[in-house]
């Protein structure tokens, strides 16, 4: 599946991607990491190198993990694919995706590592090449979400286009290191224009959705600590919503601790310690992931209306009958949007 992006392939490239194409025909195969700021021509070059390397013959597979602004759908995940030219054009082919839940990376370094490390391994089985495409967020905790992939993976080459930010230093200690100018090309883009090419991806991802129901006592939900532990009664519900001023919806008691979904505002102050409150609000339009027996990511739905006092989610999702039985696992993402695209909003970790 294929989107609007910022990058398209182009043969117009500085002589230093070719250089680096024919550095990578000698090796026969490995692993190159890409990394640099934010429009600095990243994704342009990973697709200059992967259809090259194609055109001498070499299976070639890609990692988007670019997650805020994904070459690959569905948005929200890190995306494997193959280069392939069977149907005329050279494009990469979706193999296996992994559910992040947001566009930001910052508060989810852990999944964005564990899903780069599980696509690579499968890309390392079934190409000669593993091309990764990395976030622009290099710097703080991003620096050390370069670190820790590349510790993980040891990439045989770590490009870094444009600025160096110290890259080359911290990229230097696992790999062997290829400095590429920013191209030329490469547009610098607005906060509203990232809005505008992630707005068209969220349309075309979900353009062809349905609703389904999903019981939260059929399926597994992870991501959230909604639904975990024991149920609490209509009793204990209406304690809580005098004490805090809330309509309690539906809440779930687990070790001492309540985790309840509300509406109302926080108009009385209540112990934080044993308490744990989620507006209604915040699940709908919420970004969830349908995960297999595998843990990856079979595509993704949007919580239309919570039904919390059935167990049941109705929920809006591109994914047919037989993707959806497969499923073994309903994730909780981070962000919340429309089907049209909207983003109303991230979602901090703790929140759910």
């Amino acid at each position: 599946m294929q989107a609007v992006n910022k990058a398209d392939y182009t043969e117009d490239v500085p002589r230093d991607r070719i250089e680096l194409v024919e550095r990578l025909a000698a090796l026969h195969g490995g692993t190159v990491m890409f990394v640099g700021n934010v429009d600095s021509g990243k994704t342009t070059a990973v697709k200059f190198v992967a259809r090259s390397l194609w055109e001498l013959g070499r299976s070639v597979a890609v990692v988007d993990s670019d997650i805020g602004q994904k070459s690959l759908l569905p948005p929200a995940t890190v995306s494997l694919a193959l280069v392939d030219g069977s149907s005329g054009s050279v494009e990469p082919k979706p193999l296996a995706h992994y559910f992040i839940g947001t566009t930001t990376p910052s508060q989810h370094l852990a999944e964005m590592v564990v899903g780069v490390g599980r696509l690579w391994e499968i890309g390392s089985k079934v190409a000669d090449y593993i091309l990764i495409d990395t976030t622009g967020y290099v710097r703080g905790a991003g620096a050390e979400l370069k670190r820790l992939k590349m510790e993980l993976i040891k990439p045989d080459v770590v490009a870094i286009v444009g600025d160096d930010n110290g890259l080359a230093a911290l990229a230097a200690r696992f790999s062997d290191v290829v400095v590429l100018e920013r191209s030329p090309r490469a547009k610098r883009h607005s906060p509203g224009e990232r809005r505008e090419i992630r707005k068209a991806k969220w349309r075309e991802y979900f353009s062809p959705s349905r609703y389904v129901e999903v019981d939260v006592h059929e399926m597994r939900i992870s991501g959230t600590s909604l639904f975990s532990g024991r149920a609490i009664t209509k009793e204990e519900a209406e304690l809580l919503s005098r004490l805090c001023d809330w309509v309690v919806l539906a809440g779930w008691e687990s070790d001492g601790v309540y985790t309840v979904v509300k509406a109302g505002e926080d108009r009385k102050p209540c112990s934080r310690s044993v308490l744990r409150a989620v507006d209604f609000e915040t699940l709908s339009n919420l970004l969830v992931g349908f995960i297999d027996g595998n843990g990856l990511c079979l595509g993704l739905g949007i919580i239309k209306w919570p039904r919390l006092s059935e167990g049941k989610l109705e929920i809006l999702t591109p994914l047919s009958e037989d993707e959806l039985s497969k499923a073994e696992e309903l994730r909780f993402g981070r962000i919340r949007v429309t089907e049209g695209g909207e983003e109303l909003g991230l979602i901090r970790r703790e929140e759910l």
